[in-house]
């Protein structure tokens, strides 16, 4: 009778021991969960952690499938029938990625200046990359000294009038001497990151329309803000402003050679 009797009690502990295992493991499974293209995430988990230096919220799941399916995002807004290229896209990501794992961005909305185009085109493109969204696509000047149509020639240092390349990241809004504006923050070092001392900042400008470029035949110019139409200005800043990417292109190599956020 011995050996029933303990064939009895190891499966008495088994079951309870499977029991138990059963319900911890449920415990952990989210009430609910939200999909995302190709992907699924669990909603308890998006709370991430706070950087105790900018207070926004880094480690997010959410905000990181973005990442992970950008080029889903790019071939669904059709943004190379548009003009923006795949490689210019891929960079811009790529860079905001790691100033997100920085802790330095709080919103997953970039803005894309390309400047590899005329100032007759919309070449800048603002995209949420949460809701697959492209928000606008439109006119961008360039400083005055950097050229004419094309902008060619770039630098960081004050009164030059010329147009700093990379990344920056947006600030606040405020009302200055071009009206509704933004302040941004260059990131780069020896790049950019002369912007704040020299007022670079996104405003709205009369010389930045259709109208201008049919009757000069390119888009007017700045002192090397990147200058959008004054009937989107307000609405477009407060939409990127506070802590949202902002990355200005051209394929000069002396940039893509020196930009640690490319590398």
């Amino acid at each position: 009778m011995k050996k029933p009797i303990k064939a009895r009690l190891v499966k008495l502990v088994s079951a309870t021991f499977l029991g138990f295992a059963i319900l911890l493991q449920c415990s952990f499974v989210p009430a609910n969960l939200t999909v995302y293209p190709g992907t699924v995430i669990p909603r308890a988990t998006t709370a991430g952690h706070t950087n105790t230096t900018t207070g926004y919220t880094t480690n997010n799941p959410f905000k990181s499938a973005a990442f992970a399916n950008s080029m889903e995002i790019y071939d669904s807004l059709h943004l190379e029938e548009i003009g923006l290229s795949r490689s210019v896209f891929r960079m811009a990501v790529k860079g905001m990625e790691k100033l997100y794992k920085a802790g330095k961005l709080k919103e997953n909305v970039i803005s894309i200046v390309d400047f590899s185009q005329p100032s007759t085109n919309k070449r800048l493109y603002v995209i949420n990359l949460d809701n697959y969204e492209l928000l606008y696509n439109t006119w961008v000047a360039h400083g005055m000294r950097s050229g004419k149509t094309m902008a060619q020639v770039f630098s960081n240092k004050p009164s030059s009038n010329k147009s700093s390349l990379g990344f920056y990241i947006t600030g606040e809004a405020y009302q200055g001497s071009n009206g509704y504006s933004l302040k941004l923050q260059g990131v780069e070092k020896g790049i950019n990151d002369y912007a704040y001392r020299r007022a670079i900042v996104l405003h709205g400008a009369d010389y930045v329309s259709e109208g201008w470029i049919a009757s000069q035949g390119y888009l007017g110019r700045s002192k090397g803000c990147p200058a959008v139409p004054l009937e989107i200005c307000q609405p477009m800043i407060d939409q990127i402003k506070d802590g949202t990417c902002l990355f200005i292109y051209h394929p000069t190599s002396t940039y893509r050679n020196r930009s640690p956020l490319l590398r």
